[in-house]
């Protein structure tokens, strides 16, 4: 690696750390940065699975030291995304490049797309295990297999699931999310690992970025209307990124 595709890790690992506690759509600027660092698709997918891992673990400590999270409840939204992930990043280690890079092109259209819809302001209430039931588990479980397969864009899916139909606040959210998130894509890493699907120097640097990122994620976890910037941000870097990859 040259000193410059160090710098723009580390530099875009930030962004998208720091984008991925508080919204989501990180990983639509890491993935095809990692592609164009001239990564294989599938191998570019495994290894942003390093970051991820990591960067999360940053939050969810942080979080946990702030007072945040139910450990039980994460528990029983985590199951299903489990078992979901394990399918979904089976599925990616052998699908052809053509159709991962179609499935790319089409998730970062469509997290885009959900980013521009406004959120509905609604009444929200703590989150306890009564409240679940089975498409909530149904919803999780598809969450899983998607977020194996890619993760691009999966935070947009979290907001539909526990703030559209759990309706817990967005600040919980947040914390929800990178709790599941993390206890998911550990085992979807070592699916990627197993397979020699990770380039692990080029994921820890990134991963490095995706840290401090998320470290200071955890100190501000902006409100709805302190976000907007971070999704401006996001969907101008996404459209620039999705104007390279169509002509990649």
């Amino acid at each position: 690696m040259t000193v410059m595709e160090v710098l723009a890790l580390l530099a875009l690992g930030g962004l998208a750390g720091f984008i991925n506690v508080l919204s989501a759509g990180g990983s639509m600027l890491t993935l095809p940065l990692l592609m164009f660092l001239g990564l294989p698709p599938q191998v570019a997918n495994g290894t942003n699975r390093v970051a991820i891992v990591l960067q999360s673990t940053t939050a969810v400590a942080g979080f946990r030291r702030l007072g945040h999270g139910n450990f039980r409840v994460t528990l029983h939204l985590a199951v299903p995304a489990v078992f979901g992930a394990l399918l979904g990043a089976w599925i990616a280690t052998w699908v052809a490049d053509w159709v991962f890079e179609g499935v790319l092109v089409v998730a970062m259209i469509g997290a885009s797309v959900f980013m521009l819809l406004p959120q509905p302001k609604l009444d929200t209430n703590p989150l306890t295990p009564d409240r679940l039931g089975p498409v909530i588990y149904v919803a999780l479980f598809l969450i899983g297999v998607y977020g194996g397969f890619i993760q691009v864009g999966v935070g947009a899916l979290f907001l539909v699931v526990l703030y559209r139909m759990l309706r817990i606040d967005l600040r919980q959210v947040n914390v929800f999310k990178v709790s599941i998130i993390l206890l998911y894509t550990l085992p979807a890493l070592l699916i990627f690992a197993v397979n020699g699907q990770v380039r692990w120097s080029m994921g820890l640097i990134l991963a490095a970025g995706n840290i401090m990122g998320a470290f200071v994620a955890v100190k501000v976890n902006l409100s709805e209307t302190g976000a907007q910037w971070v999704k401006w941000t996001t969907l101008v870097m996404a459209g620039a990124i999705l104007i390279r990859l169509i002509a990649y």
